[in-house]
């Protein structure tokens, strides 16, 4: 099956403003060429809420090709977008991808999330405030919002305090104000004990987002119950993504595909 894009309301998309200057939210599908079903991870690129990096989606969805898993890229929407309508695209992706899972070769219950940065603060958004379906909205919006494992890459974890990104903050929120909005959406405060398991990683070499943001996540996750596993890495800037130019550091990318693999995907 080749490579191609879907739109995930076909219906008109919640919140949908023509004069923000964005088309209404597609995935991009990557196929592994595979002979057997297997497990996929739709990833979410940074960009501080205001922009998708290019260099942290369709080079990410290859690599995984690569390795024997199926993938997607979601264009979410940035700002002038605020909350939730980011978290409504990324929940209704794993919802799209689950209900059309059989025919494009996808296990059902094997559905991953991997976020970079913004990005992954939205994979930490979208694996704290799932539902098992909704009673409401079409046949899509039935299915199971809960990734079955997700992955945080640098991620932006606290719109609060000082280890925050302020830029992703004030696109996400419209404000850097510490709003209750603030609490509700910062990772290590909202951990629930039926999280998928998680995997994380990020660079003491990062000064746009400071480690202690992984840190706190796996803290918070670790007080839940939830599986996780971690790797700091410490040479490397913020936004590595495959990381190709810091050989030690780009060994995250195997450890990736051997935790999924583990986790049967």
């Amino acid at each position: 099956m080749d490579r191609k894009e879907y739109k995930l309301w076909e219906n008109g998309t919640p919140l949908y403003n023509k004069s923000f200057g964005q088309p209404e939210t597609t995935v991009t599908w990557y196929p592994a060429g595979l002979a057997e079903p297997r497990g996929c991870i739709i990833v979410f690129p940074g960009g501080g809420y205001g922009m998708r990096a290019e260099h942290e989606g369709k080079n990410i969805a290859e690599m995984l090709n690569k390795s024997g898993f199926h993938s997607f890229v979601l264009n979410y929407r940035v700002a002038p977008y605020r909350h939730p309508a980011p978290l409504e695209d990324a929940l209704r992706a794993i919802r799209f991808v689950r209900h059309y899972a059989e025919s494009f070769g996808i296990i059902k219950n094997k559905i991953a999330v991997l976020g970079f940065s913004a990005g992954g603060h939205l994979a930490i958004t979208a694996s704290e405030q799932f539902d098992y379906g909704k009673s409401e909205g079409d046949k899509i919006d039935r299915e199971s919002s809960r990734p079955d494992a997700a992955v945080f890459c640098y991620p932006v974890c606290t719109l609060l305090g000082e280890y925050t990104h302020i830029g992703s903050v004030k696109n996400l929120l419209g404000t850097e104000e510490p709003t209750d909005l603030a609490y509700k959406l910062s990772g290590q405060l909202n951990a629930r004990d039926d999280m998928p398991p998680c995997f994380i990683w990020h660079t003491f070499g990062d000064t746009c987002v400071p480690v202690q943001n992984s840190l706190m996540l796996a803290d918070a996750l670790r007080k839940k119950g939830i599986s996780v596993e971690m790797h700091l890495f410490p040479d490397g800037p913020h936004g590595l993504g495959l990381a190709e130019k810091i050989p030690h550091t780009a060994q995250w990318v195997t450890l990736l595909c051997n935790w999924l693999k583990f986790l049967q995907f």
